[in-house]
C-alpha cells in the first residue's frame, strides 16, 4: 500500500483542500492519503475555527484515509519546526511521498533551491542577521537575504507563503535524512491571504473565516466555498449551540494571564525574545479588543504572526525550558490517531509494528512532555466555553476514541 502524506490545518476544509487531496493522491499514485493535522492552535498563532474532531470529520468525509495530530509544540511554530515535526510523523508512518500545494507547482525548482541554499548557507545566514539588525522581521529579512544571493529566476519565489512552507518540508526531509519523496501540486485560484470570498469554486480559508467571524454571516453563506461534508459538519456544529473560535473570545483570558505574571516570569515564556514581553504587557492594559491590541502592538520587527504565536504561548503558559526539552527529540515523540476509514485502518495495522513511536488514540495517564503540552493546549482552547461544556470537552480528551468511518468516502 503506497501512502502520500499531507501536512494540513483544514481551518476549515474547503474546495481548494479537496482539490489538493485528490491531486496529491493522483500525483503520488497512492493507495492511502495520510493527513498530519494541527490540533487546537495553528502555525500562524491562531486558534482553530473548529475543534480538531470536527475538522477530522471534514477530512475523512472528503476522502482522507488516516488523520493524525501534529503535536502542539510543532503546530504553533515558525515554518522550520512546523515542517520538522510533521515530516517526522509521516516518516514514522512509512509515508512514501509528501505532496504540498505551492504557487510554484513544480518540484524540480524546489530541489534546485535546496542545493542552491546548501552551498550558500553561511552567506545566506549572514545576510539574514544583517537585515534583522536593521529592524526587519525574520520573514522579511530572510526574503531580502535570498534576493541578495541573486537566485536564478526558475527557483521558487520565497515571498509566497506556500512556497516557503513547501521549501521547509523539503529542508526537513533532507535534515532528517528521510526517504520520503517530495511532490507538489499548483495552488489553484485564491491566494493564501486572500480575504475576499470568491464567486468561483475555490476561495481561501482566510476569506471563509472572515465571512464567518468578522462579518458574522451564517454558515450557508460559505456553502459554495466548501465541500458538502464540510458544510454539514459546520452547520451541525453551530446548530448544536457551539460557536466558531477566534482570538476575540480568548482576549479576557489572555489579559488575565499577561497582567498577573511578573515581567521577569513573562520573559521566561517561549517566544519571548528581544523584549517583546514588555511591549506586550504594556499595550494589553489599555486595549479593549484583541484586534485593537494587535494593531497597537505590531511593528516592522514584530509581525502579526509572530505576536500571535507569542500570545498562544502566554495563553497556554508554555515556558522556554519546557519547550526546549520538548523539542530536544528533534521531532514528534508520539503519534495520536484522530480518525480513519477502513483503508486507513488497514494501512495502520500494516505499519504500526515498524513504527518506532508509540501510537495513541487517547492521551495516556503517564504523558511525555509533548503530550503534557498537548493537554495544556486543549485546556486553553476550551476556555471560552461555559463551565459545564468546558468540563465535557476536557473529559473527552481522555475518553473519546478516534473517528472511524465504516466505508471509504
Amino acid at each position: 500500500m503506497k501512502a502520500v502524506g499531507l501536512i494540513v490545518e483544514y481551518n476549515p476544509f474547503h474546495n481548494g483542500h479537496l482539490y489538493h487531496l485528490n491531486a496529491s493522491r493522483e500525483a503520488a499514485d497512492a493507495d492511502v492519503v495520510i493527513c498530519v493535522m494541527s490540533g487546537y492552535f495553528l502555525q500562524r498563532g491562531e486558534p482553530a475555527l473548529l475543534p480538531r474532531r470536527e475538522r477530522t470529520k471534514m477530512a475523512l468525509r472528503s476522502g482522507a484515509d488516516l488523520v493524525v495530530e501534529l503535536p502542539y509544540i510543532f503546530s504553533s511554530q515558525h515554518a522550520d519546526w512546523f515542517a520538522r515535526g510533521a515530516v517526522s510523523v509521516l516518516e514514522q508512518l512509512g509515508t512514501d511521498t509528501i505532496c504540498f500545494g505551492s504557487e510554484q507547482g513544480d518540484i524540480k525548482p524546489f530541489l534546485k533551491l535546496l542545493e542552491f541554499l546548501q552551498t550558500r548557507r553561511e552567506e545566506y545566514s549572514s545576510y539574514i542577521k544583517s537585515f534583522s539588525k536593521q529592524g526587519f522581521s525574520y520573514p522579511k529579512a530572510a526574503s531580502m537575504a535570498f534576493h541578495q544571493l541573486v537566485p536564478d529566476r526558475e527557483l521558487p519565489d520565497l515571498t509566497k507563503p506556500n512556497n516557503i512552507l513547501g521549501f521547509h518540508y523539503i529542508q526537513a526531509i533532507h535534515d532528517l535524512q528521510s526517504s520520503i519523496q517530495p511532490e507538489t501540486v499548483r495552488r489553484m485560484q485564491a491566494g493564501y491571504h486572500d480575504e475576499t470570498l470568491s464567486s468561483s469554486a475555490i476561495s481561501s480559508a482566510t476569506s471563509i473565516r472572515r465571512r464567518l467571524i468578522e462579518e458574522k454571516q451564517p454558515v450557508h453563506t460559505v456553502q459554495e466555498a466548501v465541500p458538502e461534508a464540510s458544510f454539514q459538519v459546520m452547520e451541525s456544529f453551530i446548530n448544536d449551540g457551539s460557536f466558531f473560535y477566534d482570538w476575540e473570545k480568548y482576549y479576557p483570558y489572555l489579559q488575565a494571564k499577561a497582567l498577573t505574571l511578573s515581567p521577569s516570569l513573562l520573559s521566561e515564556l517561549y517566544e519571548a525574545e528581544e523584549g517583546i514581553h514588555h511591549r506586550f504587557q504594556s499595550f494589553i492594559k489599555t486595549e479593549n479588543s484583541f484586534h485593537a491590541f494587535m494593531s497597537a502592538l505590531k511593528t516592522k520587527r514584530y509581525t502579526w504572526t509572530r505576536l500571535q504565536r507569542f500570545a498562544v504561548q502566554v495563553l497556554t503558559g508554555t515556558f522556554k525550558k519546557e519547550a526546549g526539552a520538548a523539542l530536544a527529540s528533534n521531532g514528534a515523540d508520539h503519534i495520536r490517531i484522530l480518525g480513519m476509514n477502513p483503508q486507513g485502518q488497514a494501512y495502520l495495522n500494516r505499519v504500526k509494528k515498524q513504527c518506532a513511536l508509540p501510537l495513541f488514540s487517547k492521551l495516556p495517564k503517564h504523558k511525555t512532555l509533548q503530550q503534557q503540552l498537548d493537554e495544556k493546549a486543549a485546556m486553553a482552547y476550551y476556555l471560552p466555553l461555559p463551565p459545564a461544556s468546558r468540563k465535557k470537552r476536557w473529559r473527552q480528551e481522555y475518553e473519546q476514541p478516534p473517528i472511524i468511518l465504516k466505508e471509504r468516502m
